[in-house]
């Protein structure tokens, strides 16, 4: 069967609520042929995403509308090994006695990506064997950084690493110590890497098209345009890191896919 995310906007609402309403579709889930994984919920913003084996989005809708009447705005089919690499898990976390059943964990997460600045025009100078030793420099750098700040790898784009973050703040700090660690390498290498870096945060389920679309999207960009040794973020990750003094002033930029100039933010690395 598909798998879907839902999005649920309770203002208001407590984690108990919502894993009373979750309690509410795990009785009721037979009855339609669907199966609730998991879901996630932010308190501060007051949304609730679930994650539900059902054979269609109308199934769903029912077992919601009957259970507890909380009837998602969004409805969104995804792929299991995305939410796993974007979310970290696709079950309900095993409950021990010293945790509440009701979840408090947002399903808002930062979205980085890094690329090797010239990756083609290095493969043509120095060939494909060294290219790939290169890369896979790169690669123990990145997730060496990732590790470090919570940060979770979802996909390799063949000469850049796409990873996700619970914090922005982690995002951006896992940021700074990618340069800093390939600036430190640099210095000792006749062979230098140079990284961009791009940055932006949001929620799964945003405009019914791609899980987190908008937010993979814009990293995506603005890493294309970042310089060797640069890192962009978007006005969301400024905003949520809140750290004014290490990022530079707003810039606004014209980038493929999105309409208008969009506001973006250079972090000082070697400066914080």
């Amino acid at each position: 069967m598909p798998i879907y995310m839902d999005r649920h906007d309770i203002a208001g609402g407590t984690a108990e609520d919502v894993a009373e309403a979750h309690r509410k579709d795990l009785e009721l889930q037979d009855k339609y042929g669907v199966k609730f994984l998991t879901y996630w919920f932010d308190e501060r913003n007051g949304t609730t995403f679930c994650l539900v084996d059902a054979p269609s989005a109308d199934a769903v809708q029912c077992v919601h509308r009957d259970a507890h009447g909380h009837i998602p705005g969004e409805i969104l089919e995804v792929s299991i090994s995305a939410i796993e690499a974007f979310l970290g898990r696709i079950h309900d976390p095993e409950l021990t006695t010293s945790h509440s059943s009701a979840l408090s964990e947002a399903a808002h997460r930062a979205i980085m990506f890094t690329d090797i600045v010239g990756s083609t025009s290095i493969t043509q100078r120095l060939g494909d064997l060294m290219t790939t030793e290169l890369v896979r420099a790169h690669d123990a750098i990145v997730r060496r950084c990732l590790k470090r700040f919570g940060g979770q790898e979802v996909k390799h784009t063949g000469d850049g690493i796409m990873a996700s973050f619970p914090l922005s703040k982690a995002a951006v700090d896992s940021a700074m110590l990618i340069q800093r660690e390939f600036n430190r390498y640099n210095a000792g290498n006749p062979e230098p890497i140079h990284v961009r870096i791009g940055l932006d945060c949001g929620e799964p389920v945003e405009d019914s098209n791609d899980l987190f679309g908008r937010s993979v999207q814009l990293a995506a960009r603005l890493c294309s345009r970042a310089k060797g040794d640069q890192i962009l973020a978007s006005e969301n990750i400024y905003r949520k890191d809140g750290r004014r003094d290490i990022f530079s002033n707003r810039v606004a930029r014209r980038l493929k896919g999105f309409p208008g100039a969009v506001p973006s933010f250079e972090c000082l690395w070697s400066k914080a």
